[in-house]
């Protein structure tokens, strides 16, 4: 019995603890804090602005100045900093006396304030500017690549876009062009292909800079679950990687495809087509989303709900705003105020806040 007891009590702090982890900012008034679950106050509201938590902290402002707190609302990083982002592979980006540089997670500075703009390490570089030109640098704040590119993107399969004056290439993780700069404009790498521009038209090529599909196409889209909308004559319609049309252009609008479904518009309405064109769900939504762990959200009118991927309703429209579902819950507005629902559309938060965020970890 007394095992049964204390596996009970184990079980409900382990619930209780993972709870706890799980927040929301929501905002009453002009002041900012974080609820749990139940939507009791986990951090009562005091903050001027906040950000959701991630890796267990959270970017939060207080008498101008932004901080770091922790998920019980203690500063770990007192308010210092005129901006602060999240924290990304160990460091975070943070302005002071209009110049970024990056902490460490005790607030140290690891590299000091120098940089006239500055974003996120990725792969161990990050992108800095000093004065009008991009350059890289190391998580020291060693240059590993000089201050010399007008505009310079992050790294992706081991290149970066990168323009000069006004043409683009891409460089490696030593700066060395591999890609020389001859479009007019630039994406990044994605399954092994880029979309580029040269005059008014957009093709891909692959990773030595060679044309996959020729540029012939109004506007392009990344290609996901092998197919990429394409634009022609103003109407789009999904390559495969060769170019070929396996869906001929016909829509007024068209998304990428995620879980399978496509999202487009003909004429004022959406629908969602499967790979070959054919609809699995016609139009006659005047608003709709992607797919999000099978549900996604359309708007008859000025009401939105969520379907599911024959298009029935899962939530029938009746929310003035909503927003996808995170860690089980997503966050609903009626009138002025936001409460969240779990995904059977019962109001599991009341209506009460003048602003909401979606939960996070």
């Amino acid at each position: 019995m007394k095992k049964i007891v204390l596996f009970m009590i184990l079980a409900l702090a382990g619930i209780f603890a993972y709870s706890q982890d799980n927040l929301a900012a929501v905002r009453k008034g002009k002041t900012w804090g974080y609820i749990d679950k139940t939507g009791s106050f986990a951090i009562a509201p005091q903050f001027e602005s906040v950000k959701n938590f991630a890796g267990g902290m959270a970017r939060v402002k207080n008498l101008g100045s932004w901080g770091y707190i922790d998920t019980k609302g203690a500063w770990v990083i007192n308010p210092q900093f005129e901006n602060a982002e999240d924290f990304s592979e160990g460091l975070a980006r943070v302005r002071k006396f209009k110049q970024w540089g990056y902490i460490d997670k005790t607030g140290s500075f690891v590299v000091n304030p120098q940089f006239d703009d500055a974003e996120d390490f990725q792969s161990g570089l990050a992108r800095v500017r000093k004065g009008i030109q991009w350059g890289y640098i190391d998580k020291k704040g060693a240059y590993v690549i000089n201050p010399q590119f007008d505009a310079a993107g992050e790294f992706h399969a081991g290149l970066a876009k990168a323009r000069k004056g006004k043409q683009w290439g891409y460089i490696d993780k030593t700066g060395i062009w591999v890609i020389n700069p001859q479009f007019d404009d630039a994406e990044d790498f994605v399954s092994g292909l880029a979309r580029v521009r040269k005059g008014t038209e957009w093709g891909y090529i692959d990773d030595k800079g060679s044309y996959v599909i020729n540029p012939q196409f109004e506007s392009v889209g990344d290609f996901s679950e092998g197919l990429a909308r394409a634009k022609k004559m103003k109407q789009w319609g999904y390559i495969d990687d060769k170019g070929v049309w396996v869906v001929n252009p016909q829509f007024d609008n068209a998304e990428d495809f995620s879980g399978s479904l496509a999202r487009v518009r003909k004429g004022k309405t959406w629908g969602y087509i499967d790979g070959k064109g054919a609809y699995v769900i016609n139009p006659q939504f005047d608003g709709a989303e992607d797919f999000d762990n099978g549900m996604a959200m359309v708007r008859k009118l000025t009401q939105w709900g969520y379907v599911d991927k024959t298009g029935a309703y899962s939530i029938n429209p009746q929310f003035d705003k909503a927003e996808n579902f995170h860690l089980g819950l997503a966050r609903v507005r009626k009138g002025p105020q936001w409460g969240f629902i779990d995904k059977t559309g019962t109001l599991v938060i009341s209506y009460q806040f003048d602003d909401a965020e979606n939960f996070s970890k």
